[in-house]
């Protein structure tokens, strides 16, 4: 039945890493009924995004998943039924050795990081043998489509979703959520956005994203210039940013997580990847971009590839930017029913659950 799973995650980039193995380990727990243990080497960058976690403490049960604090060796008092190491972190060598002891082996999944590029589609489940102990580990890899590992989603995601859209109140012009890295060229979108005929309201989420507009713009905020107002957000609970992904008319995000929640959210996005040596991130880039807006009109698929390519490359967000948004009715359209397609796909995490049976 593999009843006890653990997961392994060593934070590089907290909202990313860590809200993919927070959203994993607590929908195994709450929809599929595992006992999950979530081994974090940050409880800190948890607690941001879940406050009900309490930082201080090494070991704690919140939302039905037992998180334990990670660093070094830890205490081994049972080993799961199935091991995800998040990302390929590397896993601590007490634990490793229990688990080649163990009388059944466990399932030991390299959950790896998001990617549309093909290539994966040979690799997704591919297994890798343990040079030295009697052990094997299989690669997953999620993705956009039925060869992959697919994507995290909850049951009743998209329900609540449009359930929340019924209930939204009218406002004139757009409202836009910021999430970023801190080398995206904050200050051009801001002056482009400020010379808006319209009111735009932008929601910066609190560190890199704020830092760079407080550098643009000078205090704290909230800023008004002209008919823009900027206005910064505290970090969040994931189910509330999700809200606030439904809510904005045109998400920029970052990494992996909030990525696919874009995605979901069904609204015009922009997408910066993490950046890598050897532009690695921009060819991930433009695969996603080949494959998201395969089914888009020529002019809404230029406008979006070139908005993405202006955000993470070249900073001419001027010009990209106004034939965005006057391709924005099309691209949210069209975005809305990709996120249906994706929908129609099991989620990673029911992928995840009946790989591992098989592997028994």
């Amino acid at each position: 039945m593999q009843l006890h799973w653990d997961i392994f995650c060593h934070a590089i980039d907290n909202q990313g890493d860590i809200g993919v193995c927070w959203r994993l380990a607590r929908q195994l727990a709450a929809e599929h009924g595992k006992q999950v243990r979530l081994w974090l080497d940050d409880v800190d960058g948890l607690q941001s995004l879940c406050p009900a976690v309490y930082v201080a403490r090494d070991k704690q049960l919140c939302q039905g998943v037992e998180i334990r604090r990670w660093a070094g060796n830890v205490a081994v008092d049972r080993v799961g039924e199935v091991i995800v190491e998040g990302f390929g972190c590397k896993l601590p060598g007490n634990y490793l050795q229990a688990m080649a002891q163990a009388a059944t082996k466990p399932c030991w999944i390299n959950l790896e990081y998001l990617t549309a590029e093909s290539w994966i589609e040979g690799c997704h489940g591919m297994v890798s043998p343990h040079p030295t102990l009697p052990l094997v580990k299989y690669f997953y890899f999620p993705g956009f489509s039925a060869a992959t590992g697919g994507l995290l989603r909850e049951n009743g995601l998209l329900a609540r979703r449009d359930a929340l859209a019924v209930h939204r109140p009218h406002h004139e012009g757009i409202d836009i959520s910021l999430f970023c890295y801190d080398n995206a060229p904050v200050g051009e979108l801001l002056d482009v956005l400020a010379g808006s005929a319209s009111p735009v309201r932008v929601h910066v989420a609190a560190g890199k994203p704020l830092a760079a507009v407080q550098a643009h713009c000078g205090g704290n905020g909230p800023w008004q210039f002209g008919r823009l107002s900027v206005i910064p957000f505290q970090p969040l609970a994931l189910d509330d940013y999700d809200e606030l992904l439904w809510r904005c008319d045109i998400n920029f995000v970052r990494g992996e997580d909030s990525f696919v929640r874009a995605q979901w959210a069904g609204k015009a996005f922009v997408w910066q990847p993490y950046v890598q040596e050897a532009g690695v991130h921009l060819v991930k880039m433009e695969a996603f971009l080949n494959r998201y807006t395969a089914g888009m009109s020529q002019l809404a698929a230029t406008a979006t590839a070139n908005l993405f390519e202006a955000w993470n490359l070249t900073g001419h967000v001027r010009q990209s930017w106004a034939n965005f948004l006057g391709s924005g009715m099309e691209i949210t359209a069209y975005t809305r029913r990709w996120a249906d397609e994706l929908s129609e796909r099991p989620d990673l995490s029911e992928g995840l659950v009946k790989f591992c049976a098989a592997k028994v």
